[in-house]
């Protein structure tokens, strides 16, 4: 089965998350800096599977509708295109990705500086994982 690599992708950072090779199973692999060589990183990451699927959160405002961020995000994903256009690239609703993962940290009294580092894998990870059990149902 095609492997998926999900993006969380922030104005600091980009969570990345990676899906089993049976497509069950979401796992957190990486934060990368927006502000750095983040798609030379991606394409390492990518080098280990066999054109896997991209899949980028697309926030969502709660009526549905795309605001401002919708917009940066498809800019990121033509970024992403460019650089790699052997690869499909897929959206999924990360409606509170970000919320759910601050708050699953704070239940688990993870320190503030602890949460700021988890929080964007965490959030990619329950956006990959919310696409493999709709797909899979």
């Amino acid at each position: 089965m095609q492997r998926i690599v999900a993006l969380d992708v922030g104005s600091v950072r980009i969570g990345v998350a990676v899906s089993d090779p049976l497509g069950m199973f979401a796992q957190g692999v990486a934060v990368l800096q927006a502000e750095g060589p983040w798609l030379e990183e991606l394409a390492k990451i990518l080098a280990q599977y066999d054109k896997p699927l991209i899949l980028i959160g697309l926030p969502r405002r709660t009526d549905g509708s795309e605001g401002p961020e919708a917009a940066h995000m498809r800019e990121t994903a033509e970024t992403v295109k460019a650089r790699f256009p052997e690869l499909q690239i897929e959206f999924w609703d990360e409606r509170f990705t970000t919320t759910i993962a601050q708050q699953a940290l704070i239940e688990a009294d993870v320190s503030r500086r602890g949460r700021k580092q988890k929080v964007d894998k965490i959030a990619a990870t329950l956006l990959l994982q919310s696409y493999l059990d709709r797909k899979g149902r």
